[in-house]
């Protein structure tokens, strides 16, 4: 061992430091999941003194000191030790650095450059444009003790999910200020009570990691550890999810493993080389997002993403991580052409390296929070993306059902006169329906880049417009899966989404729009209340077709179970304009069975087309049932029968 490393073990061993030697092999290895308790920055007293201590991995540096205010933001008053063992990490405790204070690392590279970067595990962030970090230590006393012993209640069982998915920054501004987007503390009050209201079971937020370009939705972070000071401190933040909980609603965030920017004040090159990127581009670079791609094989990496993911749930109380772009991951060629790319050592196009990341990321979280979930933007035919990795799987507890939302949308922006010809496409969901933990999604993708909103691909006048639309929601509520909706479809927003405005509330004040937010509402009541829409969300047994060869008239007919038989529930679907009456469909059982739900209702902005009272069994048999219902089909409409009271048929006595 030469000089310098006898010299920094001897300062590194006179010196404060939370790493000990276990941390440092932990780290190495890949298998340190709580390294945001030892790396950034972290206010402790030290020798009587009140300061900060900053460790940071820089294994290619020739020299780290920390710039803020205390020093005016000059390079060399505040010099990192290399620690002794040769891990890359650069510690140093300085007194009267307090809770509050900016600061960067000032970081000369061996390849002979200088560069100012913020800390990647910084806890809170100057508010962008300016880039630098804030030490940090968020504190809050918290009021969700009910919510999380209710979780864990739960875990394992069937429950509801019905999602509504968030951008913070334009959900409700401000318009008489300046237009300004909603504070977190705003927030606790106006959307907990909007979405409690709304009766969805969770939010979903666009990440609300620190960002430094507002118009990437969050997609392109840099502050992994820090939820945005746009919207307020990281207490606040806690304050928004802790008020979600109180209200019995579950928090779930958008996670970014996939890519990271350039800015330069990020991971890109942070210590003069590719530290967290692979080198080659053509594994390290993103064409799609012109971002890049951390190189999962390093162990580094493992322990950085995954204490990442544990982070948010253990400090903030997060329900879980809905994991973007893992499909970008999951393949080598993704979005490149021949020779853009590198085989796997197999010569595959799986990126076997994230593979073994997911996998890893999904037993860590499973095994250290049980009662959360992580979920899938997934949208090719990988195999098992929901399926235990035990078997095999990758290790996800839901899996975004991207094919059912393409081909729902394509059938249902064609004129109903034709949807005769494509009844198989909007069946054939139901062939796959079961191979994976689905969740149906209609997300903010779906809204945005030219697509137009959802209300404005349904085809017809104004009337038929929002009739379709009522039938589409409708039709997601009841099909199997979980639900996910991006704000502004709960009432039919009219405008594609713009990130840099407020959602249309001022639609509420007509009808049809008015209308579909009431059927909303009453879909996410019905979805909670009814047992068979969600107790064998993943399962065949929670399905069973009645009819579907009623192609000329667009009509299907079909089953949701439950485990109890008197829960299970008729579904009638009419994809046309028309009113059809004295329409038979099949029931498995004698009774009289009642309309709990129609689409066509007045309240909603229907016709009214409803079946009144009871419908009474016949004998006739229909649909391979023993008996059968006469009944009306509303135009555009679902309609959801369950049975009301069973009949017995009793043995004639001799």
């Amino acid at each position: 061992m030469g000089k310098k490393s006898e010299k920094a073990k001897k300062e590194g061993s006179d010196s404060f430091s939370l790493l000990t030697d276990f941390d440092v092999h932990l780290f190495k290895s890949g298998k340190h999941f709580k390294l945001y308790e030892k790396l950034g920055a972290h206010p402790a007293l030290h020798n009587g003194e009140n300061g900060t201590y900053f460790a940071v991995w820089a294994p290619n540096a020739k020299a780290i000191s920390v710039i803020g205010n205390f020093n005016h933001w000059q390079d060399g008053q505040h010099k990192l030790n290399p620690r002794w063992d040769e891990s890359g990490i650069w510690e140093g405790f300085f007194p009267g650095i307090n809770k509050g204070e900016a600061y960067k690392y000032a970081i000369h590279s061996n390849t002979g450059e200088y560069l100012e970067k913020a800390d990647p595990f910084a806890l809170y962030a100057e508010v962008a444009p300016k880039t630098a970090s804030i030490i940090w230590q968020p504190t809050h006393t918290w009021k969700d003790s009910v919510w999380l012993s209710d979780r864990k209640k739960l875990e394992g069982k069937p429950k509801p999910y019905s999602v509504y998915e968030v951008h913070l920054g334009s959900w409700r501004r401000k318009i008489e200020d300046g237009n300004r987007s909603l504070s977190y503390t705003e927030l606790a009050k106006e959307l907990v009570e909007y979405v409690k209201e709304m009766r969805f079971t969770h939010v979903e937020f666009l990440p609300i990691m620190e960002h430094p370009f507002f118009g990437s939705w969050g997609y392109q972070l840099t502050g992994y550890f820090a939820p945005s000071s746009r919207f307020g401190a990281p207490e606040e933040f806690m304050q928004l999810v802790d008020a979600f909980h109180q209200e019995d609603i579950g928090v779930i965030l958008d996670w970014v493993p996939s890519h990271f920017p350039g800015d330069v004040h990020g991971l890109y090159k942070f210590d003069g080389t590719h530290l967290y990127e692979h080198a080659d581009p053509r594994k390290g670079f993103h064409p799609d997002w012109s971002s890049y791609i951390y190189n999962y094989g390093r162990p580094e990496i493992q322990s950085f993403l995954i204490s990442n993911a544990l982070y948010w749930l253990d400090h903030y109380h997060i329900d879980g991580l809905r994991v973007d772009a893992v499909a970008s991951m999951l393949y080598l060629d993704y979005s490149r052409k021949d020779g853009e790319w590198i085989p796997n050592e197999y010569g595959g196009n799986e990126n076997i390296e994230a593979i073994n990341f997911l996998k890893e990321f999904n037993q860590v979280v499973y095994g250290t929070f049980p009662d959360t979930i992580t979920i899938a933007e997934e949208s090719t035919a990988w195999p098992g993306v929901s399926k235990p990795t035990y078997l095999g799987g990758l290790g996800f507890g839901q899996k975004w059902m991207m094919g059912w939302m393409h081909d729902t949308l394509n059938y249902f922006k064609d004129d109903p006169i034709y949807r005769k010809y494509h009844q198989n496409d909007i069946t054939f969901s139901i062939i796959y329906a079961f191979t994976e933990n689905f969740m149906l999604p209609l997300s903010h993708d779906e809204v945005v880049h030219g697509k137009g909103s959802l209300l404005g691909r349904m085809p017809g006048d104004e009337w038929r417009k929002f009739a379709n639309l009522r039938l589409m929601f409708s039709y997601m509520f009841v099909h199997p899966g979980t639900k996910l909706m991006f704000m502004g479809g709960e009432f039919g927003q009219s405008s594609e989404w713009n990130h840099d405005g407020s959602l249309e509330w001022h639609q509420l004040g007509n009808d049809f729009h008015k209308g579909i937010q009431t059927l909303m509402k009453d879909l996410n009541g019905l979805y909670k209340s009814e047992p068979a829409l969600y107790h064998f969300a993943f399962e065949g047994k929670g399905f069973e077709w009645i009819d579907y060869s009623d192609r000329e008239n667009s009509v299907m007919v079909f089953m949701r179970k439950s485990d109890k038989k008197d829960e299970s529930l008729i579904i009638v679907c009419n994809f046309t304009p028309e009113t059809r009456s004295h329409y038979r469909i099949g029931v498995p059982v004698r009774g009289t069975w009642n309309e709990l739900f129609n689409s066509d209702n007045l309240k909603y902005g229907g016709s009214g087309v409803l079946n009144q009272g009871f419908l009474h069994t016949s004998p006739v048999k229909y649909h391979s049932k023993d008996y059968s219902v006469s009944m009306v089909l509303s135009p555009l409409s679902i309609s959801i029968l369950k049975l009301h009271e069973e009949v017995a048929e009793f043995e004639l006595e001799e």
